[in-house]
Order: C-alpha cells, then sequence, then structure tokens
C-alpha cells in the first residue's frame, strides 16, 4: 500500500478535483478528501480529517494536499504533523499536482 493522501479545499473542490484526476488515471486507492464549506470551522476540519483518515491505510504516512497555504484546510492539516513522523502538507492543489503524486 502506499502513503495515504487526503486533498482538502475551501468550497466544495477536492472531491471535483479528485474526480478529475480519476477521469484520467482511473480510481485511486487510500485517497481521502474534505471541503471545508462556509459555516464550519476549524474544528469541524479536524472531524472531517480525523474521519478521512480512519478510513485510509496510514501506516506509511499521508500527504495533506490543500489549496492554500495558511488557509483553514491548511491549518488544519498542520495540527496533524505535530504528533506524527510521515505526515506532510503541500499547499497550492492543482490538477497536475495531483495526478503527480
Amino acid at each position: 500500500m502506499t502513503i495515504a493522501i487526503v486533498i482538502g479545499t475551501h468550497g466544495w473542490a477536492a472531491e471535483q478535483l479528485l474526480k478529475t484526476a480519476e477521469m484520467l488515471l482511473g480510481e485511486q486507492e487510500n485517497v481521502g478528501w474534505i471541503d471545508f464549506v462556509p459555516g464550519e470551522n476549524a474544528e469541524t476540519l479536524i472531524e472531517k480529517y480525523n474521519a478521512q483518515l480512519a478510513k485510509l491505510d496510514t501506516s506509511k504516512g499521508v500527504l495533506f494536499l490543500v489549496d492554500t497555504w495558511g488557509g483553514s484546510p491548511f491549518n488544519a492539516a498542520s495540527r496533524f504533523l505535530v504528533a506524527k513522523e510521515r505526515y506532510e502538507v503541500n499547499a497550492g492543489l492543482n490538477i497536475q499536482m495531483l495526478v503527480e503524486t
């Protein structure tokens, strides 16, 4: 199994980015996504990330791919890095980055 990937974006882009990548590459395994929508807060994001991580094989590590550096999805994902050695966050997510990952 490969490392787990969790996509996090503002609005409803995360699921659509994954669907676009799957249209190009086929179904992807060990990939989850969360959207940060109006009315949610940092704690909501942490809960969403935890729900996705529970579904994935994280034994080899996790790569969080988020849309903007310093945004709420980035900040929430960064909290997971404190206690985990093989967890990383990469900002600036786009289709090309997702396809190459």
